[in-house]
């Protein structure tokens, strides 16, 4: 099964970085968050991997173009430019890049990829969140629910420390920026079936409005639950929060 990442956007919340680099090459630990992504869809065996380019596409090119060289120890001969390589550290994945357009929505991404995808089930996610969401359960329940498209719906993160406050006013509870209990959103990781390219009309289509939008009207959306980690990476301050994590030694989407 075919997994499409959406990697095109400007990323303007994070501009501290992307005014460089495009934002899924914004690094947690060394390596870009497009990375860890890949990875962890690739522990479950789907390393089929579509990438849908858009902003500074050029840079995610290059950087799978060079992947073999940048990931092992090299000698090379300057005189001819010989590369003998010292290392065998590759990944076993098939990496497709299209670069869908500077300006391109969400829904037009996936639009443009239609060739690509053909008459296949695939799954979709956006290039900025991380999760150790089991692929293998959510695939299960997009299988079992027989519709068009599964989310993965999470519990977001606090921004800020929770409160838990008495009547008197004293403080019984507090915790740092927990995982809230209530209430949940799209956490991306989705599963589709190939009809979903019939929900979008074009580059301007934002598949988060019109596409979910009607796929609910006709009760073709279903939601995979998911109570574990999930994080997005919109601000600095998120992305030092997957920082901080990885460099704890105890990421859960390691």
């Amino acid at each position: 099964m075919k997994v499409v990442i959406l990697a095109g956007g400007k990323g303007t919340r994070i501009s501290e970085y992307t005014a460089l680099i495009p934002k899924p090459m914004v690094e947690i630990g060394d390596r870009p968050i497009i990375w860890h992504i890949m990875t962890w869809y690739a522990k479950f065996g789907f390393n089929d991997f579509i990438l849908a380019l858009g902003y500074k596409a050029n840079i995610i090119k290059e950087y799978f173009l060079n992947y073999y060289t940048l990931n092992n120890d090299f000698s090379i001969n300057l005189v001819n430019g010989k590369l003998n390589y010292l290392g065998n550290a590759a990944s076993n994945w098939n990496v497709t890049l299209i670069d869908t357009g500077m300006d391109t929505m969400t829904g037009g991404r996936i639009k443009r990829l239609e060739k690509i995808i053909g008459n296949e089930t695939f799954m979709m996610t956006y290039g900025d969140g991380l999760s150790n969401i089991n692929i293998h359960d959510l695939v299960e329940s997009h299988k079992t629910s027989g519709k068009t498209a599964t989310l993965s719906a999470v519990h977001p993160t606090a921004r800020y420390g929770e409160l838990v406050i008495a009547k008197n006013k004293a403080v019984t509870s507090f915790k740092e920026k927990p995982q809230l209990d209530e209430g949940r959103i799209n956490g991306g990781f989705f599963v589709l079936e190939p009809q979903i390219l019939s929900y979008i009309s074009g580059d301007e289509t934002i598949f988060e409005r019109e596409p979910l939008e009607t796929l609910v009207r006709d009760n073709q959306l279903n939601a995979y639950i998911h109570n574990g980690f999930w994080q997005s990476m919109d601000t600095v301050r998120e992305r030092q929060i997957l920082e901080d994590i990885w460099k704890s030694g105890n990421a859960p989407w390691k």
